[in-house]
């Protein structure tokens, strides 16, 4: 079935009017928002890792499989944080692998902190057509000529931040630079293009039983496009990707178990006639006594997919280098 990777490609990144990628997505964002906003580094106030594989529609060839590490840690200078973003993304026959490093400030503010974030790095796109079964072998046909295309794209973010011990809100984007993945020489109505992302997130905490019991609903909303009138080329003023959010629900037991359930929908298809729910999702994770913690999620595929494709799932391994520190003197929930 190797021409189902040319069905992922497409669905991606092309058709005869635009259908732009989102950026890879994480049932389990809320350890990942490093990733998408660069003004939470240094947000934990002790040096912290995570690391994420997830592998989507499993049991379809050419599925998207990602990882993602994230470090960051705040400085001797307590308003100034700095983190690092390594994200490897496989969507059939492409691979991007984006690397950034972060650096954020952090201002006092009533009860909590305003954090204004940078980040600046780079992403190497690489595409092996050879992974297709073609037709005709690629002969004649111009898409197909270069059957190795690889670009190295620099690129910078900016995101703000604001967080108190039981509530956070942001907003960022992470990659401002827009990039056409085309080349320039081939006259075609079918490209990729690399697009600026938006990413909106906001979570709090409801303590019910003390510590002992902690209530953690979250939200992140995710959009591609949201200045696109403004393009000079035309082709880009139209998006075929919708809005895309996630909405969570979790509780956290001790400060060590943590259980939640998300589901993932678009705006569009909540507010129109035609639905577009994407997955219904459960995860747990697990704080040793060390500060070591283990995740694992599953998505329930609710689209067509669901008839081929086993769903969706992620593992994830974290650290946290002042965990009983920030148990015993200043819990913190995000």
């Amino acid at each position: 079935m190797r021409k189902i990777y040319l069905f992922i490609v497409l669905l991606f990144v092309g058709g005869t009017n635009l259908l732009a990628q989102q950026d890879a997505m994480f049932t389990k964002y809320m350890f990942n928002s490093l990733s998408f906003n660069p003004a939470y580094a240094g947000s934990k106030d002790h040096l912290a890792m995570n690391l994420i594989h997830r592998t989507q529609w499993w049991g379809i060839e050419g599925a998207p499989q990602t990882q993602s590490l994230i470090i960051h840690t705040p400085m001797p200078n307590e308003r100034v944080g700095v983190g690092l973003s390594l994200v490897n993304d496989e969507i059939g026959p492409t691979n991007s692998i984006r690397a950034n490093l972060s650096y954020a400030y952090r201002i006092p503010m009533g009860k909590g902190k305003l954090s204004i974030g940078l980040q600046g790095g780079v992403m190497h796109w690489r595409a092996d057509f050879n992974k297709l079964s073609l037709e005709q072998g690629g002969g004649g046909d111009e898409a197909f000529e270069e059957m190795t295309p690889s670009q190295l794209l620099p690129n910078f973010g900016a995101g703000i931040y604001y967080y108190t011990p039981k509530f956070y809100v942001g907003f960022a984007s992470p990659q401002l630079i827009e990039y056409d993945l085309r080349d320039n020489d081939i006259n075609t109505n079918i490209w990729a293009r690399q697009q600026r992302h938006y990413y909106f997130s906001a979570g709090a905490a409801f303590p019910i039983k003390g510590d002992a019991l902690i209530f953690k609903p979250s939200i992140l909303v995710k959009n591609v496009g949201l200045l696109s009138s403004f393009s000079k080329d035309d082709a880009f003023q139209n998006f075929g990707a919708p809005t895309e959010f996630d909405i969570d629900l979790s509780l956290m037991f001790q400060q060590a178990l943590w259980v939640g359930v998300s589901f993932r929908s678009a705006i569009e298809g909540i507010v129109g006639d035609q639905s577009s729910f994407d997955s219904a999702d459960i995860w747990a994770a697990y704080y040793l006594a060390n500060g070591l913690r283990i995740g694992v999620a599953y998505d329930y595929t609710l689209t067509k997919l669901q008839s081929v494709a086993g769903g969706s799932f992620e593992v994830m391994l974290g650290y946290e280098f002042d965990y009983k520190t920030k148990q015993v003197v200043t819990p913190r929930y995000f």
